[in-house]
């Protein structure tokens, strides 16, 4: 009998107003419900996980895929995007260069202003 896959987890930072309002959007649309949702700031470590430290999980997003690999930055919104009708095709545009370099520029960007709205 083969093991199912579970269903991706989506680790954000909930003390993030700007985080927590885009996590909202997404929670919210068709497709939201096939992922699992874990607030960080208030996670313990058993909701996180292995090979994912709190610390790194609270600076950049991730996604543990069903498989149980984790991917942060814009390939977490990949991963979220393709999974959420209406985006997927934004998710596939991130496989195909230069656009997911391009995604991940503009992840690191945001991440050095995002502690001017905490």
């Amino acid at each position: 009998m083969a093991l199912m896959p579970q269903r991706p987890v989506v680790y954000y930072d909930g003390g993030c107003p700007v985080c927590a309002r885009e996590i909202a959007f997404y929670q919210h649309r068709p497709g939201g419900e096939s992922f699992a949702w874990v607030d960080v700031a208030q996670a313990g470590a058993a909701e996180i996980g292995p090979g994912l430290s709190r610390e790194a999980a609270l600076a950049r997003m991730h996604v543990r895929r069903g498989d149980g690999t984790v991917v942060s930055g814009a390939a977490a919104f990949a991963e979220i995007w393709r999974g959420m009708p209406g985006f997927v095709w934004l998710g596939r545009l991130l496989a195909v260069p230069p656009f997911g370099a391009l995604a991940e520029l503009a992840y690191r960007i945001f991440l050095r202003v995002r502690g001017l709205w905490r």
